[in-house]
Order: C-alpha cells, then structure tokens, then sequence
C-alpha cells in the first residue's frame, strides 16, 4: 500500500531526528539536547503511525502507549543513578522482544512475504527473542535477583547446540514457510531458551560488554522488522542503534584486550581461579593522612569505580575535589572504558554531581600522567587499576588495558572491605608499597576526608 506523503514525512523528519540525537550523544556536554531531540523524532514517529488512513486498532494502541509511556515515565523519574544499567537491561530486552513479537504477529497473519522479507523477519526474531531473554538475566543479575552467574555442565557445547538448533529451525521457517504452528513455536521457544543460557554464565567486568551486545541486537532486529512492515522509520532508526551498539560493543571488548567469542564463551567468571599469588600486605590508612596527602599534593588524580555508585558519593567526592583546588592542588578524574557496570556509567553519575566535563579524562587520555601524580585516590574501582593486568599472563584479565594508577607516587584506595573485585581476581595494586587502603563506605569516608581538609584549612 502506497502511504500519503505526510506519513513518510512524518517518518523520514523522526528518522532524522533519531540521527541527529544520536550524534548529540557523543558528546557529555551535547547528551541531554541529544535524548530530548531523539524523543521528539520518536513522538513524530508515532504521530505520523496514526495518520496511516483505515488504520485499525486505535483503542488498542492508544491503551497500549498511554500503559507503557506511564510506566516508562514513572520508572524514569524514580530509577536512581545507581540502578540505571539495569533499566538500561530491561529496556534493551523490551525492544528485542517487541521485535521479536512483531515477527510473531506477521507469521500469524500469514502474510504473504519475499523470501528476502520472510528471511529478514525470522533473522530479526531470532536476534530479538535472545536479545529478550538475555537481556532479562542480565537484569536480574544486575538487580540482585541473581546472585551469582550459573555455569551449566559443558556450557560452550550446550550453547553450540542450542544455537545450532535455533538456526536449523530458522532455516526451516524460511524454506517452509510460517504456516505451521508447531514450528514457529519450536523456533521461538529455542530462541528465548539460547538468550537465556548463552547469558547465564556471564558476570562481573563482562557485564557491560554483554548489554552493549544485546542492545545492538535489538537496534538490527527493530531494523529487520522495519524491512517486513515497510516502516523506514524503524529501519532506520533500528540499523542507527545496531551500527552504534554494534561499534561500541567492540570497543569494550578491546578496551578488556577480550575477544567478543571469549566474553560469551569463557566469560571472566568461568575464569576465576587463575594468576599468580599475590605478595606484599595490605597497609591502612586514616582519614587524617589520607586528607594530609592530598592536601599538600601537586597533582590529584581521582578513579572512580562501582563502589562510588553504590555508596552515592559522587557528590562528596566533588565537593572534596573542590576543596582540593581551592587549596591549589590540580585535580583530575580518570575514567576506564568498563568502570561501572554499563558504557558510560562514571561518567554520568559525575556529571550527575556536576564535575565539570574538561575534568573528566579516558584512559588514553590520562593513563600517561599518571607517573607525574602525587596521589591517585581509587573509590570503588578495582579491576580496572590492578596492574598483574600488565604483568601476569596467568590471570584471566591478562591483557586488559587498565589505569596505571601505581604508577603514581602515593596510591590511597577507598574500599569497604578486603575482598576481591568483581571479577574474582586479587588485586596486586593494594600490596604495593605505595599503596594505602581507606576502609568504610565511600560516602562516610570520603566525608571524613572532607572534615580533615576543612580542619588543615
């Protein structure tokens, strides 16, 4: 059916407005102006969907956006910073699954489609179905739900199987057509299954690799399903978030010096157990000599990390850093590509307490003045500054570009107790001679530090 030049309008003016968001959103400053422009390319989107003339269904429809946009308005304005990767989770499997559930609505219509078309739509179910389910696991890991990641007797095999099954079932829906019912359901029900236990095993620092993974699976399975429905709006808009999602999960991955198969096949949790023993002792430090040797610092160079989040201390730790220059002393936050437990997690909950951006730096930006520092201060960082990263090609994070945070000549570590990181690997940083551990809740902690700077004037 030929569509009015108004709706494809309405379309293409969304289809930019997506565009032009996104390149807001590669910039901190331009973030904000990006989201709220990709909103209204979304809102001109729909509106140009219901312009569509003998469009049916309008009750459903407008039920269904006034139910979803209330939720997702009032989880958006209660979600806290800390719990934002696992809205970022959910949401990802949301729209891999709407994908996947407009490809179910197409076969039970039995439209009559292309063979191209029917291979797109089954390539975009697929990818949506495992994108739902994975994503779901990774919410509730993320969330707490889940405890721990669960690794199944001869994973990689299983998860081979499960995808070989998968695909011959796709294939099977292309060359047989979607008139048979017992198909269709053994192929979504062996999607959903793949998603779920390719995702189980996986943990720690893979975490945010995995979600930038499934969020590109949902951009290309939207893309797809925009294909079946001759909706250049979803097209594109699905193919922009594939390709974006897609180059980013890559630059994660070689930001851990690990390949994506090692991420879903070996993941850092299966892992553990490896590298080798660490040696040194573990020396304490007070808020009175912590407070003193930043005080009387040249250079300052704050990691934070997770542990920063869960305790909310973004804001002390600006108002410490504040202190800090107040007093002359230049300093500067360092921010590790995985710190966190999704892209860009650091630096939004900096920005969140209003570090100014100029004073944020990546890892390729700051890593080299590291060695010219007086004190680098890691908040609830760990992985991401433990240097048997360099050294020991026993450990399982080997090769992981890291903070060259020992590097600097005074090392002060805000943790709250003497565990291991996330990952499960010893960190050799917190024995080296430089290296002085705060213990306690970053907040209480980094407010301790506040009162000693205020009281050294």
């Amino acid at each position: 059916m030929s569509l009015p030049l108004y709706v494809q309008g309405a379309w293409f003016g969304g289809a930019v407005l997506f565009i032009l968001g996104l390149q807001g959103m590669g910039s901190p400053a331009k973030a904000r102006r990006g989201i709220v422009l990709a909103g209204y390319g979304m809102v001109l989107a729909i509106a140009g969907t219901f312009l569509i003339p003998g469009l049916g269904n309008l009750g459903l429809m407008l039920a269904a956006l006034a139910l979803g946009g209330s939720i997702a308005w009032t989880s958006g304005r209660r979600v806290k910073m800390t719990d934002m990767p696992q809205m970022v989770a959910i949401y990802n499997g949301m729209g891999g699954g709407a994908a996947a559930a407009i490809a179910a609505v197409e076969f039970a219509r039995g439209t009559s489609h292309g063979l191209l078309a029917t291979s797109l739509a089954v390539i975009g179910a697929l990818i949506g179905a495992v994108s739902f389910t994975g994503s779901c696991i990774a919410w509730a890991k993320l969330q707490g739900v889940m405890k721990k990641a669960l690794r199944l007797p001869a994973q990689n095999a299983l998860n081979l199987a499960l995808a070989a099954v998968t695909a011959g079932l796709a294939l099977a829906v292309v060359l047989l057509g979607t008139g048979r019912p017992e198909l269709l359901l053994a192929f979504f029900a062996a999607a959903l299954l793949l998603g779920l236990v390719v995702t189980l095993p996986i943990g720690g620092a893979d975490m945010p690799v995995v979600i930038s993974l499934f969020n590109a699976f949902t951009g290309l399975a939207v893309g797809f399903e925009g294909y079946v429905l001759g909706n250049p709006a979803l097209i594109i808009a699905g193919i922009v978030v594939g390709a974006a999602g897609t180059l980013l999960t890559q630059l994660m991955a070689k930001a851990m010096n690990r390949p994506l198969s090692n991420i879903l096949f070996t993941p850092l949790a299966a892992a553990v157990g490896g590298g080798e023993a660490v040696s040194g002792t573990l020396k304490e430090v007070g808020a009175v000599d912590a407070a003193a040797l930043m005080r009387y610092a040249s250079r300052v160079i704050v990691v934070p990390g997770y542990g920063m989040a869960v305790a909310h201390a973004q804001h002390k730790v600006w108002e410490m850093a504040v202190l800090l220059e107040e007093a002359g002393v230049e300093v500067k936050f360092a921010i590790h590509p995985v710190a966190g437990r999704m892209p860009g997690h650091m630096n939004v909950l900096l920005a969140e307490a209003g570090v100014p951006y100029d004073r944020i730096f990546d890892l390729e930006e700051i890593n080299g003045e590291f060695a010219q520092a007086d004190v680098a201060l890691v908040i609830g960082a760990n992985d991401v500054v433990n240097p048997v990263a360099r050294t020991d090609k026993s450990s399982p994070i080997y090769g992981m570009p890291i903070l060259n945070a020992d590097q600097a000549q005074n090392v002060i570590v805000v943790k709250r107790g003497k565990g291991t990181g996330y990952s499960g690997v010893e960190n050799a940083l917190f024995y080296t001679d430089n290296c002085r551990m705060l213990y306690g809740d970053a907040q209480p902690a980094i407010a301790e530090v506040i009162q000693q700077l205020k009281a050294l004037g």
